[in-house]
């Protein structure tokens, strides 16, 4: 049964990272609320089991397995996406790799792979998604990003951060250039770093609210619904309360 919130029945979905986490969350969201969604994940064990639940609660879904920092994988999960549902109108890149090291500690393949997987797999999603999108008339992007890439304050995860700031920057450039058909926008996982962080006079200005809830799947539902038609390039901070039972 559609969530009667957010009509999104007309619409299909791409999901990266949706096998677990938020990504998860956002993937069960979307289909409750009517989406056809494609549930990627670099683990197909995982993506199937969102996508039984899915179809269990009447929802339409596929699973598909991806590294999204291989350009060619990337490519024929976009294609599988529109094969199965004719149209790409969402993409929520939600996949994020982490190791905490810290830049004195840090080797060369820690430092190269989270970059690979959370700057050049974004990329590559975007861009792809994006033609998909702009030969369709429009669509919307949304990436998911710690609130750490909102300013210099975890005490280690050097390339984590930079890869999260990373992100940032980029959801804001392609908002600008894929303007007016696509919306882009980030959700900020964690708390409100805005008032707190040293560089918060970079990023003040760019962060909106999530809705009261601060919820990130109805955050991301939000995004995706016509009452955020006008919003793009922004960021939208939630914090981690998020139920993936």
């Amino acid at each position: 049964m559609p969530d009667q919130r957010v009509d999104l029945s007309a619409r299909s979905a791409l999901v990266t990272g949706a096998g677990a986490g938020h990504g998860r969350a956002i993937a069960l969201a979307l289909a409750a609320s009517g989406a056809a969604v494609a549930l990627s994940d670099i683990n197909i064990e995982r993506a199937e089991r969102a996508r039984e639940q899915i179809h269990e609660r009447g929802g339409i879904a596929i699973a598909l397995q991806a590294d999204i920092s291989n350009r060619f994988q990337a490519a024929n999960m976009i294609e599988q996406t529109r094969d199965a549902f004719g149209k790409l109108h969402i993409l929520v890149n939600a996949t994020r790799i982490f190791h905490p090291e810290a830049m004195l500690s840090i080797d060369e393949w820690n430092w190269r792979r989270q970059l690979e997987v959370n700057i050049t797999g974004v990329f590559f999603c975007m861009q792809l998604a994006g033609r998909v999108m702009a030969d369709e008339g429009g669509g919307v992007m949304i990436n998911l990003v710690a609130a750490d890439g909102l300013g210099a304050t975890a005490p280690s995860g050097i390339g984590y951060v930079v890869g999260q700031a990373a992100v940032l920057a980029m959801t804001q450039q392609a908002a600008r250039e894929l303007a007016p058909g696509i919306r882009v926008n980030a959700i900020a996982v964690g708390r409100d770093r805005s008032d707190k962080s040293p560089l918060a006079e970079d990023t003040r200005g760019l962060i909106l609210p999530a809705p009261p809830t601060g919820n990130v799947a109805e955050t991301a539902l939000f995004l995706c619904s016509d009452a955020a038609k006008s919003l793009s390039g922004q960021v939208l901070v939630a914090d981690e309360r998020e139920s993936t039972d």
